[in-house]
C-alpha cells in the first residue's frame, strides 16, 4: 500500500532539471559486485507510540537489526534518522479538509506531533545507542517528514534552495546538539528530491543522496530508474548528480561539489534472483528497509520484522557461499567516498 502511494507522491520528480552521469571505476580492484544496506525511518518513537521506530533500543527494531549485523559481520547498514520526526498518521485523517479549495493544500491531513517531540537531542540514550553500534552509519533523513497538503509525507515540494538549505541545516544542527555521530548522506523522504533540494545538499556539504526506487526494471548495465523518486539514475551503478547553478554565496560552479546519487534497487518484496542478477551485472545491490511494519494507518512492505530479518538472513549467506572474497560489503558513504576518490 506505501510503495502505491510513494510512487503516486513522486510522480513530478519523473523529469529532473539535473544531470545523471554514471560514476565510472567505482568499484574496488578484485571485486565483481557490491552490497550495501539502509534503513529509513529512524527515530525515538517507542512501541508505546504509533510505531516502534528505534526508540526500545535493543528490545525493538535496532535490536533485531544488530542481531543479523551480529551473524553477518561483513554486512553494514546506514541508518536514516529524522532529526525531528512528526508524522503521526501516515494516511490522511482530516477527510473534511481535503474537500476545502484553498485549504486543502496549507493544512495537514493529519494530526502531527508537536515541533520537537521527537527531537533526537532530546533522547541521549537513544544517541548513545546508535553511537555506540557496530558496523552502522547515520545519515539524515529530512527534519520532519511533513509537509501540508496531500502529500503529507513528501516533506520537500516546492521550497526554494535557500529555504532548502536553512531546513537542512536545522536537521544537522539537531544531530550535532545531541552529539550523534553521522555522514554527510541524505535519503529523500518518501523518495522526492527536486532540484533545489539537490542544489542544496551540495551547497551545504552532503556528498551522497538517495532518491530513486526501483524494484521493477529488468537490470542491465544500462538500465535506468522509472519508479519512484529521481527518474534516469543508473539502476545499479552510482551516479553523479550535476546540479544546475553555482552556489550564490561561495560562487563555485556545480561540477566542483557534485552529488553520488545511490539507486535502492532491491527489498522485501524482491527476488533473490535479482539480487544475484544485480551482482553479475558488476553493480551495487542497494538493499532497504523501514524501521516499523505496521502504524499510523499502513503497513509497509519492507517493515524491519522477524520475517524480513530471516530473509536478509538468507540473502547474505547466499551472497557470501556464491561469490565470497569477489563481493564488496560496503556502506553508503563508503561508496560515495570511492566514486569522488577515482573521480579525482
Amino acid at each position: 500500500m506505501l510503495m502505491r502511494a510513494e510512487d503516486r507522491q513522486s510522480l513530478h520528480a519523473r523529469a529532473p532539471a539535473q544531470s545523471l552521469v554514471p560514476c565510472s571505476d567505482w568499484l574496488p580492484t578484485g571485486k565483481q559486485g557490491a552490497v550495501c544496506f539502509s534503513v529509513d525511518d529512524v527515530h525515538p518513537a517507542t512501541s508505546s507510540d504509533e510505531y516502534e521506530a528505534g526508540g526500545d533500543l535493543a528490545r525493538g527494531a535496532i535490536g533485531r537489526l544488530e542481531r543479523l549485523l551480529d551473524r553477518h559481520p561483513q554486512l553494514r547498514a546506514t541508518l536514516f534518522v529524522t532529526p525531528d520526526w512528526r508524522l503521526q498518521h501516515l494516511v490522511p485523517t482530516r477527510r473534511w479538509l481535503t474537500r476545502i479549495p484553498g485549504v486543502r493544500d496549507l493544512v495537514h491531513w493529519a494530526p502531527i506531533r508537536r515541533r520537537g517531540h521527537f527531537r533526537v537531542d532530546r533522547f541521549p540514550a537513544f544517541v548513545a545507542y546508535l553511537n555506540g553500534m557496530r558496523n552502522i552509519e547515520v545519515a539524515v533523513h529530512g527534519l520532519t517528514h511533513t509537509h501540508p497538503g496531500e502529500r503529507m509525507a513528501v516533506e520537500f515540494q516546492r521550497q526554494n534552495r535557500r529555504e532548502c538549505r536553512v531546513l537542512l541545516r536545522a536537521a544537522t544542527a539537531i544531530f550535532d546538539a545531541g552529539g550523534l555521530r553521522y555522514v554527510p548522506g541524505f535519503q529523500a523522504p518518501a523518495w522526492n528530491a527536486p532540484p533545489a533540494l539537490c542544489e542544496a545538499l551540495c551547497d551545504e556539504g552532503f556528498r551522497f543522496l538517495c532518491s530513486a526506487r526501483d524494484l521493477r526494471t529488468a537490470v542491465g548495465v544500462d538500465a535506468r530508474t522509472v519508479m519512484s523518486g529521481l527518474a534516469g539514475a543508473s539502476l545499479i551503478a552510482p551516479t553523479w548528480i550535476m546540479a544546475p547553478g553555482a552556489d550564490c554565496e561561495t560562487g563555485r560552479r556545480p561540477h566542483e561539489r557534485p552529488l553520488v546519487h545511490i539507486t535502492t534497487n532491491f527489498q522485501a518484496t524482491s527476488t533473490i534472483e535479482r539480487a544475484l542478477e544485480i551482482i553479475d551485472a558488476g553493480g551495487l545491490l542497494s538493499i532497504k528497509a523501514h524501521i516499523f511494519k505496521s502504524g499510523g494507518g499502513i503497513t509497509m512492505a519492507d517493515g524491519l520484522d522477524d520475517a524480513y530479518i530471516n530473509y536478509l538472513d538468507l540473502l547474505c549467506r547466499e551472497l557470501d557461499r556464491r561469490y565470497g572474497e569477489r563481493l564488496w560489503w560496503t556502506s553508503l558513504s563508503e561508496v560515495a567516498d570511492r566514486c569522488r576518490t577515482t573521480a579525482r
